[in-house]
């Protein structure tokens, strides 16, 4: 078993990123223009990158299976962006934005990683208020913060509920000015669907038009994944729903560690799932939690009446409502973190008090906060004995002005007015931890091979704290990669444009047009849906919230039944030479068909409970995650060998000099 070398700096945590780019080397201004970079997908990490890398004057390529970089899903993500500012004077610093992710995380992260990402926090900000993304800002001007869960302070920036959208504009709006200046080369509706690999390093792609079906050979001196994440994996879940994996696979089957594939987040406060028609969830933002409360009903009785429709949720008395996450955690209350806050709700709900027809809902309230915020607006108004009319309607202004699309949205889709009737939640598989292995640098274990964002395991352990998604992406495109791409490319100064008539790009077109005529031919009779809810239902109950060995190897062989009978049995109708979005879900489903393979057995090996990761077998009295820190304190990373049950286990220890590992404890 390889040892892993992470490529940490040597030296103090706090100097470790300020020596390390002081020590690295760098690519004259007039030799970056004879450097080509490839970037796969253009959301917030790769955007950043694709932006940031045009400036100091490389060619980029950036390709997006979307129509536009704006219709990346990074766009979805609602309630904020983290960043050591310290403006509230709560006490935050970079060290405490450190300590609460590394804890977050359950100890299962990289410590360096980890505090450089805390480190250039708070430059994010600025470069995001200099591209003129929106931020709320109190009244006096100054930005506003808000908080998330697991933390005891306001860090978290935000643009009501579209701080997605916004920075994502703002990196769409950097990438439009290099695209103009001939500097990013866009292919838009393009997915790669092979890496190239030429003598050792990564020297290209092969993509496929997804208008004309065209396969095409690209070439360069470096390649940058920044797809995301690999969460449609269980069919239903926050992703759009053309999210996938395929990327992040292609390069791991050319010799690409993945990491941790079992560390995968339920987020809390989703809309719970109506039926079988459904092909994704809707997440109601963490923000919420801010303001709203978490509650089911006390007796068992009364979830019953209210589930039957014989009782509404307005008409319980407080005394007969549990807030179930402020009797078990006091100290951080409905600010837990996800996987503490998603494990309380199922637990309410498998004990009987789920609140809808299903059983699996519980509310998020707001009746409390907008009395609270009400009153003190009435009081700041100079109103004289208000009524509970006139304040409750204050409320709702301060409401609607924090969190407004946010309700506009539910009552959407669930048709009920939040402001008068508590939203229904429930947890559903949102973000991925795990992804594919990358050192210090952010390079995988393909030389000349990046990768950043949700894509790559390296910042947040076994659970991701709220806000820190879009503090990742950034982080990593704006100011990471380009320091440490280029210590690579200075090696490349050289080289000359990488030619594609070669032995290497004709053996990966092969293999890919060779996937795609098999598919087109063959005569299945189940469409590519089919197989994607099988698989994503799998998932969902054996290696979904809850985890046990004996569930986890039933989902290993019935993965792979599965699997096998989608070759015999699959139906891709159309052509390849064309528009094909059946061909284009076949492709993912069978890169997701291996992965849930590898996710289950990763989950299998991995005897402890951490963060997103819990085994049944392994918990506290109170059904609190136990770790074990003895024999599980590392970065599970598999190598490719042929098939997912022939993977062979890396390990990278992780090493705690600045943070003493301790149990997790929110109460």
């Amino acid at each position: 078993m390889a040892v892993l070398d992470s490529k940490i700096p040597q030296g103090e945590l706090a100097n470790k990123w300020t020596k390390h780019k002081n020590d690295i080397n760098l690519v004259n201004p007039a030799n970056k223009r004879n450097i080509d970079v490839i970037i796969v997908g253009t959301g917030l990490a790769g955007g950043a990158a694709a932006a940031t890398l045009a400036e100091l004057g490389y060619n980029v390529k950036a390709f997006c299976y979307q129509d536009s970089p704006r219709r990346a899903h990074s766009i979805a993500a609602q309630g904020g962006i983290n960043a050591a500012k310290n403006y509230q004077g709560d006490g935050d610093s970079t060290y405490r934005l450190f300590y609460d992710t590394v804890k977050g995380g359950d100890y299962r992260s990289r410590e360096a990683n980890v505090y450089r990402l805390a480190e250039v926090s708070a430059n994010i900000i600025d470069q995001c208020v200099a591209q003129g993304v929106p931020f709320a800002r109190e009244y006096g001007g100054l930005l506003d913060n808000r908080s998330f869960g697991g933390v005891l302070v306001s860090r978290t920036f935000y643009a009501k509920g579209q701080t997605g959208q916004q920075l994502l504009l703002g990196a769409y709006s950097a990438m439009n000015r290099q695209i103009n200046r001939g500097k990013i080369k866009m292919y838009n509706r393009h997915e790669m669907l092979d890496v190239v690999i030429v003598d050792g390093k990564a020297r290209g792609i092969i993509a496929r038009d997804l208008i004309t079906g065209e396969i095409e050979r690209h070439s360069a001196h470096a390649v940058v994944i920044a797809s995301g994440g690999y969460g449609n994996v269980f069919f239903l879940s926050t992703n759009a729903m053309g999210s996938n994996v395929t990327a992040s696979w292609k390069i791991h089957k050319r010799g690409a560690y993945f990491a941790n594939p079992c560390y995968t987040q339920i987020h809390p406060t989703c809309i719970p799932v109506s039926g079988d028609h459904q092909s994704k969830l809707t997440l109601m933002s963490e923000s919420l939690r801010n303001d709203g409360r978490i509650w089911v009903p006390k007796k068992l009785e009364d979830a019953k009446a209210i589930r039957e429709g014989k009782l509404k949720p307005t008409e319980l008395a407080e005394e007969d409502r549990d807030y179930y996450l402020e009797r078990r955690y006091p100290s951080f209350g409905n600010l837990v973190p996800r996987d503490v806050a998603s494990r309380a709700a199922k637990e309410r709900c498998d004990a009987g008090f789920g609140v809808n027809a299903t059983g699996e809902a519980v509310y998020l309230d707001f009746a409390a906060a907008i009395m609270r915020y009400g009153s003190e607006k009435a009081a700041t108004s100079g109103m004289k004995n208000p009524t509970d009319a006139e304040i409750r309607k204050l409320g709702e202004e301060v409401i609607e002005a924090k969190y407004g699309n946010l309700f506009q949205m539910y009552e959407k889709i669930v048709d009920e007015n939040p402001y008068k009737t508590p939203m229904k939640i429930y947890p559903a598989v949102h973000y991925t931890m795990g992804g594919v292995w990358v050192d210090y640098n952010l390079m995988t274990t393909i030389p000349g091979c990046y990768c950043t964002g949700e894509a790559n395991f390296s910042d947040h352990g076994a659970n991701r704290l709220g806000a820190s998604a879009l503090m990742q992406g950034l982080a990593d495109g704006y100011f990471v990669l380009p320091y440490t791409i280029g210590d690579y490319l200075s090696q490349d100064i050289r080289t000359g444009a990488i030619p594609t008539d070669s032995p290497e790009f004709d053996e990966a077109e092969k293999n890919v047009k060779d996937q795609i005529e098999k598919f087109i031919n063959n005569n299945g009779t189940h469409s590519v849906d089919h197989y994607h809810k099988k698989l994503g239902k799998i998932m969902w109950n054996k290696c979904g919230m809850a985890r046990n060995a004996q569930g986890l190897q039933e989902a290993i062989e019935e993965i792979r039944e599965l699997r096998d009978d989608f070759y015999k049995n699959v139906k891709v109708p159309g052509l390849a030479n064309d528009k094909n979005s059946e061909l284009e879900k076949a492709l993912r489903v069978a890169d997701f068909l291996e992965l849930g393979e590898l996710f289950a057995k990763d989950a299998l090996h991995r005897n402890e409970s951490c963060g997103g990761h819990f085994r049944e077998e392994y918990q506290t009295e109170e059904g609190e995650a136990m770790r074990d820190d003895v024999n599980f304190k590392y970065v599970a990373a598999w190598e490719y060998k042929g098939e997912p049950k022939d993977a062979v286990l890396h390990k990278e220890e992780l090493v705690y000099e600045n943070i003493e590992v301790k149990t997790r404890s929110y109460k």
